[in-house]
């Protein structure tokens, strides 16, 4: 089972809200974002979509649900649309087994069991009706395997093995994901049943530890773990959504849990989680650059619910990672550096003035979202860039000793000569005159007009280009590879021969949120780009 699109209309946070582009082949799905940006709401209403089919069990509360909606539960099926990747389920599969959710308040700090009782199909089982309820699962998780493992020591399925084989075939494979967690934390047992039944753990040298004795990490994992284990064969083509899986845990073990999760649940099954923490976060990009297709991320950051919205994948940008900095470690986010900053010219952010940091952000607004650990400084003339006396490089260097810097200056005039000895002093030297060549090059304008659909005016925005470099050349002697001098024409008129809306009220904003963007990773701009900087 997996989610191809969802829309929401006057629900909890959201006026209308669309995710929308997620591919078949995620196999998770990380919603990203502050608290209070929405999150929870988007699970809470694959809840409901899920629960009103074919349940009793379901919240009905307007004022919960409904955005100034009180009709909600009349108009429900409309607020909330769901669609899948190939056949959408059933009513009655839609509720038992389309998705499985937990909520963030899984606490269970106790229980010891004196008896047995016989549990049903987990699909029976009854479940939270809404994600702000308590979650306890430990102990029904613990009646359900042990009920398991007596229907199948009268089955005869273990007539031919020991003890020791049937309590392997009961809570080995937790305890295998605990050790991967945890590494001394080992699972030794249930206890008795019929008299002090909980889970005992080994602890470094404490054995028969209680399961209420574990830390509040240690419970919050081993209840993930335990509940996908106990309940994946029967929830085997199943989207399991889980909020704030992170709750209790320090970020390295984070990391390690998102790991465990994903590998526990079936392949053609979804993770859909919510997630504001480093450790998740840091691994869930590290599996996103191992398999791109199977990890996607929805950004809810600076998202206003109030206005229309529209989510699609996102790839994580060195802005994206400051955003989720600046929310877990709120002012020491600061002291997260790069591991490589560009200096470059451009009027640098500490002066007053319009067009602030020009080269840098659109620097940024290319190398993002591929190479997030790289950041672009604008530091004033070439004279500032090339000097050896540059402020912010010493203390960045004094602060963290592992940072590259990277100085690169526009071709403007210079002679080969000149270059070569630049590039003897570790200066890089662009290709061309300067940025705004790179940025106004054909291929991307080309691009610009297929971006608003209209391919059939390429040839007329390139004339647009060409005639305006004719009058910077003869109006005013520029030379011919100044496209700086003639940008500003440029941009008059593409707008209006593409009736460009919304694009930047000057040139310098057309091209570093308009057109800089454009330059993406398949461009032959890019390559070009990456290669003078990075190589």
């Amino acid at each position: 089972m997996k989610l191809k699109s969802i829309e929401l209309t006057k629900f909890k946070r959201f006026t209308h809200a669309t995710i929308t582009e997620l591919p078949e082949s995620a196999k998770l799905i990380i919603l990203i974002g502050s608290n209070g940006s929405g999150k929870t709401s988007v699970l809470e209403a694959l809840k409901q979509w899920s629960s009103r089919y074919g349940s009793t069990n379901f919240n009905s509360d307007a004022s919960y649900l409904g955005k100034e909606n009180n009709n909600f539960n009349n108009t429900w099926n409309k607020d909330i649309k769901v669609n899948f990747h190939g056949i959408t389920p059933s009513e009655t599969q839609a509720y038992k087994k389309a998705f499985y959710f937990r909520s963030a308040y899984r606490n269970e700090a106790d229980f010891t069991i004196s008896g047995l009782q016989k549990v049903g199909s987990a699909l029976d089982a009854t479940r939270i009706s809404r994600l702000i309820d308590n979650d306890a699962s430990v102990s029904d998780n613990y009646q359900r395997i042990v009920s398991q493992s007596v229907e199948k020591l009268y089955s005869g399925e273990f007539d031919a093995n020991n003890a020791k084989e049937l309590r392997e075939a009961l809570i080995g494979e937790i305890r295998e994901s605990m050790k991967r967690i945890f590494g001394d934390l080992i699972l030794t047992g249930p206890g008795d049943p019929l008299k002090d039944g909980a889970f005992y753990f080994k602890k470094g040298t404490v054995e028969n530890f209680h399961f209420k004795n574990l830390s509040g990490g240690e419970k919050s994992a081993f209840d993930l773990i335990l509940d996908i284990i106990t309940k994946r064969n029967e929830f085997n083509d199943t989207i399991y959504c889980i909020d704030e899986p992170d709750t209790h845990l320090h970020s390295k073990l984070q990391g390690k849990v998102l790991k465990e999760l994903y590998d526990l649940i079936p392949d053609n099954s979804q993770l859909v989680l919510s997630t504001h923490s480093i450790g998740m976060m840091r691994t869930a990009v590290q599996m996103q650059k191992d398999n791109p297709d199977k990890v996607v991320f929805l950004d809810f950051h600076d998202k206003n619910p109030d206005e229309e919205i529209i989510l699609t994948p996102v790839k994580v940008s060195r802005d994206l990672w400051k955003q989720t900095l600046a929310m877990a470690l709120d002012d020491l986010s600061e002291l997260i550096s790069p591991k490589q900053i560009v200096i470059c010219e451009g009027r640098p952010r500490n002066l007053n003035g319009k067009n602030l940091e020009f080269d840098a952000k659109c620097l940024r607004n290319i190398f993002n979202p591929y190479l997030p650990e790289v950041d672009f400084i604008s530091i004033g003339s070439e004279k500032d860039v090339t000097s050896e006396r540059i402020d912010i490089v010493s203390t960045l260097q004094l602060l963290n000793k592992g940072i590259e810097f990277i100085k690169i200056i526009d071709k403007d005039d210079r002679s080969e000569t000149e270059i070569s000895d630049l590039l003897a002093d570790n200066i890089k030297v662009l290709q061309k005159r300067d940025i705004e060549n790179y940025l106004l090059d054909d291929e991307i304008i080309s691009k610009l007009c297929l971006s608003v659909s209209q391919e059939e005016k390429i040839e007329a925005c390139l004339k647009i280009k060409a005639d305006a470099i004719k009058n910077s050349i003869e109006k005013r002697q520029n030379p011919e590879d100044d496209i700086k001098s003639a940008s500003g024409e440029i941009y008059v008129n593409l707008k209006k021969e593409l009736l460009l809306t919304q694009c930047g009220n000057n040139v310098f904003s057309f091209l570093r949120d308009t057109i800089a963007p454009l330059i993406t990773e398949d461009t032959e701009v890019y390559k070009k780009l990456k290669k003078e900087i990075f190589e």
